[in-house]
């Protein structure tokens, strides 16, 4: 078809063309390059793994070692043992400790004892429980929404939940930082994909001002917290954008339930929103809530259609009792112990501005217990995480391709129980490790 004749087509008919031709590359095997295809025999002769294989090499090179895969004893949490060697721990998310809580653990086994380490079907089948339905209940009650749905993890959530919510015909807008499960969902559901810079939400109503009629429907997708630089969106001028545009809202609170707001409730407690401002707020129970899984709460309609609807729910293993019990008393501990919540809040606000304080370049950290601590190459990011290491501090290193070059950094977990003392000898650490390194 040549331009004379695009030039004289109907909108309606250029936008019917495209999408045939979207559906014909969409149908069309990806192998299926003609005669010049090169033929590739397996896995292992892919440029993916030739790629992987060099960067792998790379990294040894700059003696990340063991750093990645590194085992662990016993239960991690403001500390951990590595080698049978006691480290101030920085490297996980039990942000309120709960993970290894005597009363959580009572819960998990008294589930196992109950009900068995698996509902062995998935729930729509004969996998329903009760504890199934007092987690989701429990969830729903914490956050002030109709309903939730509990799910066996959180990627797939995401994934799953934006890859069957949203089809060809629609647009997703997702912030440039969100989480690859985002970004997969999205590319899954056939949707137009279209990144606004972080955090930018003008940049977002420019977009949609100038995209959103193109599409039916339209769903905006930020984290609570965002988890390589523990940064917070405005949420409030999303919800703005999300009512003036008729768009559906969805908030990934991976890295914020527990966190954030007086009592853990999250990015929405911490701005005040109204809970049916947004459609889905979204969560895992791997962090705050000492389990496994994935959840998604709102409107008890939306709950009902995804539970009966979504793949990664509908043909899938129900959650395993323990994890669903774990979950359950960690909210309960979450409610009797607030001061959990304030503790860690205090012991993030210390640690981020300790760092600033000192000139260390703590990225966009604000009020989460994510801070980064920007080193600005690989190489040398390693060599400092194993020095701490030395010096009895366990830290992750974040790598290129992970973030860019220039970003790469030690990603700092904070948590409730981490002491004063503990937070002054990681300073001077990182202190004595920047002199020693000298950089």
């Amino acid at each position: 078809m040549g331009r004379d004749q695009l030039r004289h087509m109907e909108l309606e008919e250029k936008r019917a063309l495209l999408k045939k031709m979207l559906r014909e590359a969409r149908e069309t095997p990806r192998g299926d390059h003609g005669e010049n295809s090169v033929i590739v025999p397996g896995f292992l002769e892919s440029r993916e793994y030739e790629a992987f294989r060099k960067q792998k090499g790379a990294t040894a090179e700059w003696g990340a070692g063991d750093l990645y895969f590194r085992e662990t004893e016993g239960i991690s949490n403001h500390r951990v043992s590595v080698g049978g060697r006691e480290l101030i721990n920085f490297s996980s998310y039990n942000y309120l400790n709960l993970s290894g809580h005597p009363d959580v653990l009572r819960a998990a086994k008294d589930a196992v004892d109950s009900l068995g380490t698996s509902v062995s079907a998935s729930r729509i089948a004969s996998g329903e429980k009760e504890i199934h339905r007092a987690l989701e209940l429990s969830i729903s009650k914490f956050l002030g929404t109709e309903d939730a749905v509990a799910m066996v993890g959180g990627f797939a959530t995401n994934e799953s939940t934006i890859g069957h919510l949203m089809s060809e015909r629609d647009v997703i807008l997702y912030d440039s930082y969100s989480h690859e499960s985002i970004q997969r969902g999205g590319r899954l559901s056939g949707a137009t994909m279209r990144a606004f810079p972080h955090n930018r939400w003008d940049a977002l109503e420019t977009m949609l001002s100038e995209s959103r009629h193109l599409h039916e429907k339209a769903l905006i997708v930020i984290e609570g917290a965002y988890s390589m630089d523990g940064d917070l969106p405005n949420l409030p001028e999303f919800v703005r954008l999300k009512k003036q545009f008729q768009a559906a809202l969805m908030v990934d609170e991976a890295h914020s339930l527990g966190v954030l707001g007086e009592t853990g409730r999250g990015i929405g407690e911490h701005f005040g929103v109204d809970r049916d401002d947004v459609d889905i707020w979204m969560g895992t129970l791997s962090k705050s809530l000492a389990s496994c899984g994935g959840y998604l709460s709102g409107k008890a309609v939306l709950i009902e259609f995804l539970k009966y609807t979504v793949p990664g729910f509908v043909f899938s293993v129900g959650l395993p009792p323990a994890s669903a019990a774990a979950a359950i008393e960690s909210l309960n501990i979450i409610i009797r112990e607030p001061e959990r919540v304030s503790r860690l809040q205090q012991n993030s606000n210390y640690l981020r501005n300790a760092f600033r304080e000192r000139g260390w370049n703590a990225g966009r950290s604000e009020e989460s217990a994510v801070i980064p601590l920007i080193i600005g190459n690989s190489a040398n990011c390693i060599r400092m995480a194993r020095e701490l290491f030395l010096r009895g501090i366990f830290v992750i290193p974040i790598i290129h391709p992970a973030v860019p070059e220039d970003a790469a950094r030690l990603r700092f977990f904070t948590s409730c129980d981490h002491s004063h003392s503990d937070l002054e000898t990681t300073v001077k650490a990182i202190e004595s490790s920047f002199s020693e390194l000298g950089f």
